[in-house]
């Protein structure tokens, strides 16, 4: 490591221009002379992320379970991903842990009338493992999830404590459907029991959030109409840092920036394409969204490596989409609509359709996974310092059932996640279990319950 004797920089260093501020990655000028990377400051807490997939998989139907098209058919390490949604995830097997067979009992009716509202309730329940109160009302009330118990205990010295991100549109208001409140469905981030947190869909939103990008719209506006990067308010400030740094550093830095410069690329490019006139794929979404699914979840997945390696924020929830949606996904080779794809009436070939959707879903994840391992963070990557929570509170789409549904783990967790495992649970298992447990590896040691669980559930194979 390069080392600049007898002084450091702080670890939450900005570079601050007119309308702009950029955090630092972790550098070694970070590390006070004479200590390692584990015993500073710079040894922080978990990053943590919570993807929903949205309305269940193929593999919790009976012929689905039985062509395993989602759990592998070996428990253990021993273990074959090939015919099922998660091959994708082959080489981070070592980082990954299935968990089959939970079920998302608070996402189900429990009186006549609420029959028939389980996409409402459905995201409400998936990270507060709590059941929404039916009402279309202000008097809306379900649980705290998961990633904000973590982001109030864990987050508050960042930035910003937490990010929600989504990629379908969940600005609706008021009532939707069999008495619910659209909220319901429009996050799965819930500060508290009443307290909804709204989802970002915009790629440009995020960032200059994450890099405060200007004091107002106005000036955002000013400077993207001057065709002006982020980078360009911080060139003095930066060009005097690097009179600080050693060569290890100076590379990092460098590669960091590019990183940003990138991305903010990217967007700036999808904006100008969407203003063209051109005729969009979803023409009600924002300038800055992309019309492909592909490119859209590519960009959020890498404003949550820079903000990771910023440390900007250590929280991220992430909905991939609604329960209804009518979206197609070319990319799957799969050209039916999503969410009449998910009722496959038990056909077979229905649900292998439904099945290559799915693996196209996870199929995303890899390149969110390379990016974190190809991102280091003091003497290890980022994936070591992660938890990525992906799962659904649905279990068969056909029947709105919330049994056996998917659920899986990947990321060191900072060494508390063994990973290389398939488990799989006993019937009638909550998921909050296995919920309540991977909230002991994030440091919730002294939680005895989360939402309905009934016990720990191991993770260790």
């Amino acid at each position: 490591m390069d080392f600049i004797t007898g002084k450091h920089i702080p670890r939450r260093t900005f570079v601050r221009g007119a309308s702009a501020a950029i955090a630092l990655p972790l550098l070694d000028a970070m590390v006070p002379a004479g200590r390692l990377w584990g015993s500073s400051p710079a040894a922080d807490p978990t990053r943590l992320v919570c993807i929903e997939m949205v309305h269940g998989a193929a593999g919790s139907s009976a012929y689905g379970r039985a062509k395993n098209y989602w759990s592998p058919t070996s428990v253990g390490r021993d273990f074959d991903l090939s015919p099922t949604a998660l091959s994708s995830l082959e080489p981070y097997r070592d980082h990954l842990t299935i968990i089959s067979d939970t079920d998302v009992q608070p996402a189900e009716a429990t009186k006549p009338k609420e029959i028939g509202g389980d996409h409402f309730r459905s995201s409400a329940a998936f990270l507060t493992q709590g059941h929404a109160r039916q009402t279309e009302g202000s008097d809306i009330y379900v649980g705290t999830s998961m990633d904000q118990l973590y982001a109030q205990r864990f987050g508050q010295d960042t930035p910003i404590p937490s990010m929600q991100l989504c990629i379908e549109n969940v600005d609706q208001s008021g009532g939707c459907a069999y008495g619910y409140a659209c909220v319901y469905t429009d996050t799965i981030s819930w500060k508290s029991p009443t307290e909804p947190l709204p989802m970002i869909r915009d790629p440009r939103m995020a960032f200059d959030r994450l890099f405060g990008a200007g004091g107002s719209a106005e000036e955002r506006a000013s400077r993207r109409r001057a065709n002006r990067s982020v980078l360009d308010f911080i060139t003095d400030r930066v060009r005097q840092l690097k009179t600080e740094l050693g060569p290890g550093d100076l590379r990092r830095l460098d590669r960091y920036l590019e990183n940003v410069r990138e991305v903010e690329r990217r967007i700036q490019t999808v904006e100008e394409q969407n203003v063209s006139g051109e005729e969009r794929m979803i023409p009600e979404a924002p300038a800055g969204v992309p019309d492909s699914f592909v490119e859209h979840t590519e960009l959020m997945f890498d404003l949550q490596v820079l903000a990771f390696a910023s440390d900007m924020t250590r929280v991220f929830s992430f909905k991939l989409g609604r329960d209804a949606s009518a979206r197609v996904y070319p990319e799957s080779g799969i050209d039916k609509p999503f969410h009449p794809a998910s009722h496959h009436g038990g056909n077979e070939r229905n649900i292998d359709d439904f099945a290559q959707i799915n693996r196209f879903h996870v199929g995303m994840v890899p390149y969110f996974l390379e990016k974190l391992q190809n991102t280091m963070d003091g003497d290890t990557h980022l994936l070591d310092k992660t938890m990525v929570v992906y799962g659904s509170p649905m279990g068969d789409p056909n029947v709105h059932n919330h049994k056996r549904c998917p659920l899986f783990v990947v990321g060191g967790a900072n060494g508390r996640l063994d990973g290389g495992a398939h488990l799989r649970a006993a019937p009638g298992t909550p998921m909050a279990n296995v919920m309540l447990s991977l909230m002991h590896k994030l440091g919730f040691e002294d939680m005895r319950t989360f939402g309905n669980s009934t016990d720990d559930f191991s993770l260790t194979a």
